[in-house]
């Protein structure tokens, strides 16, 4: 069992930056590929950007391409995801989540792959 925790979220003008962590506790969290993904009210939740286990392959959508930027750092257990040049547009719950991969080297971008989830972490970017 792993438990995830976000951090990092606040009100921000628009232009500019913050970054979001995700704390893992409960177990080696150094197999395990992470996804960021947001909800704003009334939308589905939407993919962000995912990470495999040792960082080395990583993926964005394309409202995160050029902005946001997702990386770890397992001897922390935590996973990061710097957003610059931030929009309105971006306010959100942000969500991290996780699934063992048992090092394969996947990474995943649909919210069904994902078996942990942390409580969301609340990003608003005024204009």
């Amino acid at each position: 069992q792993v438990q995830l925790v976000e951090s990092g979220g606040g009100l921000v003008q628009a232009g500019g930056s913050l970054r979001l962590s995700c704390a893992a506790s409960g177990r080696t969290f150094g197999s395990y590929a992470v996804g960021w993904f947001r909800q704003a009210p009334g939308k589905e939740r939407e993919f962000l950007a995912a990470i495999n286990w040792s960082g080395g392959r990583t993926s964005y959508a394309d409202s995160a391409k050029g902005r946001f930027t997702i990386s770890r750092d397992n001897a922390k257990n935590t996973v990061y995801l710097q957003m610059n040049s931030l929009k309105p547009e971006d306010t959100a719950v942000y969500y991290c989540a996780a699934r063992d991969t048992n090092y394969s080297g996947k990474y995943y971008l649909s919210a069904y792959e994902y078996a942990y989830w942390g409580q969301g972490t609340q990003v608003t970017v005024s204009s």
